[in-house]
């Protein structure tokens, strides 16, 4: 989905479950902390939002976002969790790092997600440059956070109303 024209905060098209019977683990990225910070923020507000109990929130730092899979993978191992929301930001650099980064961790994320069949939210900036990833961690664009717990509720809802 292209948030050139859209805020990424908007879900009154959308309907929302609630989030008070799910239990939901955050991995977020180090690196970028101002940016990741600002993801997490409103990742959190969100679940709260939606009637997750803070109680079922799990926060785990990783120092980047290539780190974000292994970060997802040891949750799902060891917790109780619906869901599990990844957290990062990476910037366009001089060199093809940035391209390495990017692949290596969608991909990682979604291996996660079918390994364990549990939904693992893909909340990761790829952004050229800082003041784009600004403006999609609470800014103009609104923030990529909100969008990745929204996703989160939904696919743990959605896991549960087939299981049944």
């Amino acid at each position: 989905m292209s948030s050139q024209h859209k805020n990424l905060s908007d879900f009154s098209n959308s309907e929302v479950p609630s989030g008070a019977s799910y239990r939901f683990g955050i991995v977020v990225a180090e690196w970028n902390a101002e940016i990741t910070n600002a993801l997490y923020q409103g990742a959190y507000e969100s679940l709260l939002k939606y009637g997750t109990p803070a109680e079922n929130i799990f926060t785990y730092p990783v120092p980047g976002s290539f780190e974000l899979t292994s970060g997802a993978d040891l949750l799902l191992q060891k917790g109780n969790l619906d869901a599990v929301i990844c957290l990062g930001c990476v910037i366009q650099g001089e060199t093809r790092h940035f391209d390495f980064i990017c692949n290596a961790v969608a991909n990682g994320v979604s291996n996660v997600a079918i390994k364990y069949s549990k939904p693992v939210i893909f909340g990761v900036l790829t952004t050229d440059d800082h003041q784009q990833a600004f403006d999609r961690a609470g800014g103009k664009h609104g923030n990529k956070g909100d969008e990745a717990a929204v996703t989160a509720i939904k696919m743990a809802h959605l896991a549960e109303t087939l299981k049944a």
